[in-house]
């Protein structure tokens, strides 16, 4: 579930969920206690050197909500770089706007209800 995460990993998350931005609680205040299919969703979640803002474990989806930073080239790169490596790990990444949390909550939370069926239908199904 951690994909070999490293204490200093464990850490930082921490950290991250002791200040989670508004829009990250937000979206937190309706993921979390299973209000999503059942589903349990972690915070700030170590992945490998990574740290996702939400991860469902069962149905191996991260879920990111992205601040302005995340349209400067450099933070680009990187967020393309992170996202394959999870997609090899199997890991389906699905972002969102601090805009979109914060303008339109409902529609994102449709959304991830609809991703995750998707998942748990491809993942529960047979071979």
């Amino acid at each position: 579930m951690f994909y070999n995460a490293k204490p200093h990993i464990f850490e930082n998350a921490k950290i991250l969920r002791k200040h989670m931005t508004s829009s990250e609680q937000k979206l937190w205040n309706h993921l979390k206690g299973k209000q999503i299919l059942g589903l349990r969703f972690r915070p700030q979640h170590p992945i490998d050197t990574y740290i996702a803002d939400f991860y469902c474990h069962p149905i191996k989806l991260v879920i990111e909500v992205d601040g302005g930073y995340h349209i400067l080239f450099d933070q680009k790169e990187y967020d393309i770089e992170r996202e394959a490596v999870l997609i090899e790990m199997g890991i389906k990444v699905v972002r969102y706007t601090n805009d979109e949390v914060d303008k339109d909550i409902d529609n994102v939370i449709n959304q991830i209800k609809v991703i995750c069926l998707e998942r748990k239908d491809l993942i529960e199904s047979p071979r």
